[in-house]
């Protein structure tokens, strides 16, 4: 038989004290007492379930499950019987399986009754029977886990948003009360029936209603903060795990606290119910007031059990919770109130008021402005920040800025801004930087409160060349604080807005060489960006007109003007430079046109540009090392080396070892031209072994250029340093006479050639061995296909075989008998050299000259 819900007796609406009394019966501002299970009209639910019988809830209960109850007579029965089955189940095990098996949908039906329940009214029991019902459930461990929050989160839905008590009339008014007062019992329930996890059931009941109270609606607001001003004086009274003592300020070391120790939400709780205590709305502020009351009494509760044995800390403790009461009864002190809170508050609690302050100004909401700003002037001035935090804050601040409005909360965001730059300039930078690449407004008006005195813009500014110089290609993520090369991009296109602000642009020029070799660097690696990489600097802001290479190019062009060189600028425009730069065929070309334009700066500041390339190219990065080469050798045309060429000349040594083949050859042109200069020629002597050295191994193209070098500076040794090196010339020399270049051939015949005349004293022993080891390479070679190569190999054998004093090869190779000069070798050597000039003759059989092979094979 179906049961139909009865009406609700006529009530005379009840005598409310006071707004903060909207949603709550009459209880003093200190008495706790447990909220009274409200019955259902004529008999309650426990009447309703006489009329069903006990063996039809279960199947009742599942065929709800399958087909969802329609009417209220029809919900109100499922909510009787599942409360029922559930208070047969704290008796029955057989009885709690059967609702076990089936609590997840039990408790998804009930989630769908109170979403359907209109907000705007109240005209029935339902939310009501299904909060008791939910009670129930909870007490016979049939609640589950996994569906509690968003199940809570219908709860408070449903009821916090009912219309204000006084556009109800008597009925509705009455039903509201018992709505509130099953809601309230529900949250007791809860936190009550969860043994040893009580902590953490309260706290995920409080992250549940701490988004009402600041949902922009008094009515809202004040029945949330209501709510948890109960739940806490709930809390002080029954018996919860105690949390951490670090929590209550202790010092323990080397602890591990569980989750049901903790009380993370603390402090987001605290900066929450003391900003409402500011609200414009009476109901709303009254009970803000009573809830900071409470939470002051639980967590000096906390305290207490630490300090039982010391028999004055209770009293002085007692005596602490009336003054406090005393004074949280005072509107207008609620900053002393914050602070007071501040002293039962660890560092991440502090943080997390921190982060509330901030999130508060943005919001519209009657909170005061004043207050927040205090709050977060006092804990920017105190508290220690870790990476991770000042990263969040930057996130918070940027996030919230768009909405705030108010000039003291600006101003306070200002000063916090500055002092966290000065504190902790390299997770400033960093952090900001993520939150936005193209340097949004809200970036600008953070960067321009970071960069208003002395101290903090040197700091910043040192971060700023710090990313701008880290190109590296390792990354770990996705994020922009994993992408290195990204965060450089960002920091130049940062550049241009802060080189605006007067306190930049006093400390930018003791930076100047730096940061410009660093942005002309970032232009270059801009061109090698992946698609990724650059979708990752766009993201969220593709209406930037700006490529990111003409971005970087810009900040180049910005800080050149900003301090002074507006000449240079232009210069570089009207030979084509700056677009030069900006492509990457004709890049080179447009760093050497930006070099050629630094040549008329001021000679220190030259050579400051040169010793900040010089230090560059000394590490062990060689990403710009050609960009870097190319600036510094055009460059060094107008530059006094006197007092950077012993750097110039240990740089040079290392980049002659370059992977770089481009790199290579601009230092040996380089070389080559410095050699001719009278004030360089003598140090540039001392590149002469590593020149030699890459002869081994370089590629032809970097040969064809070390070896008219090797000719230009040779002569420039003196006495036996020149028969030295003519020395070890002549014994390295000969594995490039078959290389597949010509012009190497020829070039290092002739070089070979030249060495011969500088030995002296005992090296000429040791040449004649040198050259027997070469006469075959130079015989062969007169039979070379490029005339140029034979005629070097026939002056260079007429040489060698003069210094033998070897009378008939002479003959033979001045009258161009080359056929019978083999032959002429073999009878003379035979015994002492054969195995050798068979030895010399075998790598021509693989000559990719025929006549060459024909000739090696003759002569074998």
């Amino acid at each position: 038989m179906e049961l139909r819900p009865h009406s609700c007796p006529q009530e005379t609406r009840p005598e409310w004290p006071a707004a903060s009394q909207a949603s709550r019966p009459h209880w003093g501002p200190d008495e706790v007492r447990e909220v009274q299970v409200p019955s259902s009209s004529h008999g309650g639910p426990s009447a309703l379930a006489m009329l069903l019988q006990e063996e039809e809830h279960p199947s009742f209960i599942h065929a709800c499950c399958m087909c969802r109850p329609q009417g209220e007579a029809q919900k109100l029965r499922f909510l009787a019987s599942v409360r029922t089955a559930s208070e047969a189940a704290l008796a029955s095990r057989d009885a709690h399986c059967q609702l076990y098996f089936c609590q997840e949908e039990v408790a998804q039906s009930i989630e769908v009754l109170l979403q359907e329940e209109p907000t705007g009214c109240l005209d029935s029991e339902v939310r009501q029977q299904a909060m008791l019902t939910v009670a129930a459930m909870s007490s016979a461990r049939l609640l589950p886990d996994e569906r509690k929050s968003s199940l809570l989160h219908a709860c408070l839905c449903s009821v916090l948003h009912l219309p204000h008590y006084k556009d109800m009339n008597d009925q509705d008014a009455a039903l509201y009360i018992k709505t509130m007062e099953a809601l309230d019992h529900l949250l007791q329930v809860l936190v009550g029936s969860a043994g040893a996890s009580g902590l953490l059931e309260l706290q995920n009941i409080l992250k549940l209603l701490l988004p009402f109270t600041k949902c922009q609606l008094a009515a809202v607001e004040e029945r949330a903060i209501a709510c948890i001003a109960r739940l806490l004086a709930f809390s002080s009274t029954c018996s919860l795990p105690k949390v951490c003592s670090c929590f209550t300020g202790a010092g323990v070391l080397r602890h591990h606290c569980t989750d049901n120790q903790r009380f993370p939400t603390l402090g987001r709780l605290v900066a929450h119910l003391i900003l409402c205590c500011t609200s414009a709305d009476e109901g709303t502020s009254n009970e803000a007031l009573e809830a900071v009351h409470q939470l002051f009494t639980f967590i000096t509760n906390q305290r207490m059990w630490l300090w039982q044995q010391d028999a004055k800390r209770p009293q002085f403790q007692e005596h602490r919770r009336t003054m406090f009461y005393q004074q949280v009864c005072q509107r207008n002190n609620t900053s002393k109130t914050f602070e007071m809170f501040l002293k039962y508050l660890q560092r991440p609690e502090r943080v997390d008021v921190f982060f509330t302050a901030i999130e508060s100004m943005g919001a519209l909401s009657p909170h005061s402005t004043e207050l927040a700003a205090h709050m977060v002037d006092v804990l920017v001035a105190e508290a220690h920040f870790y990476s991770g935090q000042v990263q969040k804050i930057m996130q918070t601040i940027y996030k919230t800025l768009p909405n705030i409005t108010a000039a003291l909360a600006l101003q306070s965001l200002d000063r916090a801004l500055l002092v966290l730059a000065s504190n902790h300039p390299r997770e400033m930078v960093v952090s900001l930087l993520c939150c936005s690449p193209t340097c949004t407004s809200e970036a600008v008006t953070m960067w321009k409160a970071m960069l208003t005195e002395p101290p903090a813009v040197e700091k910043v500014l040192q971060e700023l060349l710090r990313v701008l110089t880290n190109h590296s290609l390792r990354h770990t993520s996705a994020s922009t604080r994993d992408r290195p090369r990204v965060l450089a991009l960002a920091a130049a296109r940062t550049i241009p807005e802060i080189l605006q602000l007067p306190p930049v642009l006093k400390e930018v020029e003791a930076v100047f060489p730096r940061l410009f070799v660093a942005l002309l660097l970032q232009v270059s690696f801009t061109t090698e960006l992946t698609l990724p990489e650059v979708e990752i600097f766009w993201k969220g802001h593709q209406q930037d007109q700006l490529t990111p290479i003409r971005s970087t190019v810009h900040s180049m062009k910005v800080l050149l003007c900003g301090v002074g060189l507006e000449k240079q600028v232009e210069a570089i425009q009207e030979r084509g430079g700056w677009d030069a730069l900006q492509s990457a065929t004709s890049h080179l070309q447009g760093v050497q046109e930006v070099a050629r334009a630094m040549r008329e700066l001021p000679a220190a500041l030259r050579a400051t540009i040169f010793h900040q390339l010089a230090e560059l190219l000394s590490t062990e990065v060689s990403s710009w090392e050609m960009v870097a080469m190319v600036f510094l050798i055009e460059m060094q045309e107008g530059t006094d080396l006197s007092t950077e060429l012993d750097r110039a000349v240990a740089l040079f040594a290392t980049s002659l070892q370059s992977q770089c083949v481009s790199v290579q050859h601009l230092v040996l042109r380089t070389i080559w031209e410095l050699t001719k200069k009278w004030d360089t020629e003598r140090k540039m002597l001392d590149l002469l072994p590593h020149i030699v050295e890459q002869l081994q191994e370089a590629e032809s193209d970097v040969c064809a250029l070390a070896l008219p070098v090797l000719s230009t500076m040779l002569p420039h040794l003196e006495g036996r340093k020149r028969s030295l090196m003519a020395l070890e010339l002549a014994s390295k020399l000969p594995t490039l006479f078959k290389d597949e270049c010509s012009l190497v051939r020829q070039l290092s015949i002739r070089l070979f050639l030249n060495a011969l005349g500088f030995v002296q004293g005992s090296e000429k022993r040791k040449m004649k061995k040198e050259l027997y080891r070469s006469l075959v390479p130079l015989c062969l070679h007169l039979h070379d296909e490029d005339r140029s190569v034979a005629k070097a190999a026939q002056e260079a054998f007429l040489g060698a075989t003069r210094l033998l004093r070897w009378r008939q090869l002479e003959h033979l190779a001045e009258t161009g008998q080359f056929w019978q000069i083999g032959e002429c070798m073999l009878v003379q050597r035979r015994n002492s050299r054969a195995q050798d000039y068979l030895s010399q003759s075998l790598p021509y059989l693989q000559s990719p000259q025929e006549p060459l092979r024909l000739e090696a094979v003759r002569f074998l």
